[in-house]
């Protein structure tokens, strides 16, 4: 009698712990079905006996999201898509305006930009309107994914970096690897708050 009991407190369908578990495990099954035709050694990274299956589901949906994710200019992110006139045609005043209106809107599609206190407002929106709306990026539909556009790459000029943003152990490390003379460290001319996501 007591061993029916237990047998019976213990049958999926009348224990939600164990029903969530089963789902779990089912979902991770499923997940990874689908991620088979992009299998790669990224999954092989997951060590299954440390990492609950909940997270181990999270990170392979992301994973997912990723490879299904179609790779469009990020101008048509946006619904028309997004244009910007050119620079020259604007006022101080209007340009400063529309460039942090333009900042909002990328964020909201979880765009951020990093590195941009060395640009003035002209600057930056030049380089959003000539490098960034026309770059092909991956979209992907979820809350959780932030794009992070480094403004300090523009060229690929490491100076930048260096000069305004590195700290004093990067810029050690970077004299240490290329043995190139350093620029000096500046406070960045145009500092300003843009709206931040995880980094």
């Amino acid at each position: 009698m007591n061993r029916d009991t237990t047998m019976g407190d213990m049958h999926p369908s009348t224990n939600p712990e164990m029903n969530r578990d089963v789902e779990q495990l089912l979902r991770n099954a499923e997940l990874r079905n689908q991620l088979e035709p992009y299998f790669d050694e990224s999954i092989s990274w997951i060590d299954r006996e440390r990492v609950p299956t909940p997270v181990e589901n999270e990170f392979l949906a992301s994973m997912l999201a990723w490879e299904r994710a179609p790779i469009v200019p990020i101008a048509e992110w946006f619904t028309p898509p997004l244009e910007l006139p050119a620079a020259d045609t604007l006022e101080d005043f209007s340009l400063h305006e529309l460039l942090w209106e333009t900042v909002q809107k990328l964020f909201d599609k979880r765009i951020v930009l990093d590195f941009t206190d060395h640009l003035n407002d002209r600057a930056l929106y030049t380089l959003i309107r000539r490098d960034i709306l026309p770059s092909y990026e991956k979209k992907i539909d979820n809350g959780d994914s932030f794009l992070h556009w480094d403004c300090s790459d523009a060229g690929n000029d490491s100076d930048v970096w260096l000069r305004y943003y590195a700290s004093e152990d990067d810029r050690d490390d970077w004299h240490s690897e290329f043995h190139d003379e350093l620029p000096p460290h500046e406070d960045p001319p145009y500092p300003r708050r843009l709206p931040r996501g995880p980094q």
